[in-house]
């Protein structure tokens, strides 16, 4: 087998990888923000589960993120690398960088929830808890709500756009992306199972790319000429 058939074939199992930490993401991701809303007491306002919810469930969901992240890096790396020279430097930079701000937001809130918790012994009953449990889940649903799940919704976007401009993934998709994204942008605060609204839609695009070929074009730039455009998708 010569060397140019052994790239190829290497290339061709990106994508799959990179579907499989899509699918990796989402449901590990989906899984810790079931827990933590299903660790909320009935009637109580939302993070206060940090505080007084079932600390089984919120231990889980902190334990399950850090993997989560994982995959979701790889989801961003290989979706990147598999635009190719149809990369647009623009929207590619924003797609990349609300990715990782996205995560890193993420990463801040469950970090801060996991110190609410150890807080319910660490500090005794009092104004002084009152005050610390407070400012710990304001930070926490301002991370998470406010700033990550908007990160998240621009980088639906830019990677919509991109879709959109080099015709590498169906429109119905491209406008699903956009609807999506425009809630989570307006509606992020409304409640908390709007959250899924990301995960799933992960979901959604690792699926598309696992059961059906060049949904992601993932021609090396070896393979593609300069200037060329790549054949709509039209399925």
């Amino acid at each position: 087998m010569s060397e140019r058939q052994d790239r190829r074939l290497h290339s061709l199992n990106t994508p799959r990888a990179a579907a499989v930490a899509g699918v990796l993401f989402a449901v590990l991701f989906g899984t810790s923000l079931v827990l933590i809303r299903l660790a909320l007491p009935d009637g109580a306002e939302h993070g206060s589960q940090w505080l007084s919810g079932e600390a089984t469930k919120l231990k889980i969901a902190a334990m399950l993120m850090p993997f989560a992240g994982i995959a979701f890096l790889w989801f961003i790396g290989v979706v990147r690398d598999g635009l190719g020279r149809f990369e647009d430097k623009f929207f590619a930079t924003v797609f990349l960088g609300s990715g990782l701000l996205f995560l890193a937001m993420i990463f801040a809130s469950s970090a801060v929830g996991v110190a609410l918790i150890a807080s319910r012994k660490g500090v005794a009953d009092g104004p002084e808890q009152d005050q610390l449990a407070a400012f710990g889940v304001g930070l926490l649903t301002t991370l998470s709500n406010t700033y990550a799940l908007r990160m998240g919704g621009v980088f639906m976007i830019s990677l919509a756009t991109i879709w959109l401009k080099t015709r590498l993934m169906p429109k119905w998709l491209v406008l699903t992306t956009y609807v999506l994204a425009v809630g989570l942008l307006i509606a992020s605060d409304v409640t908390l199972w709007l959250t899924l609204v990301f995960p799933g839609w992960v979901l959604l695009v690792s699926l598309l790319a696992l059961v059906r070929a060049g949904v992601i074009d993932l021609h090396r730039d070896d393979d593609v000429r300069p200037g060329a455009t790549p054949t709509p998708d039209t399925a």
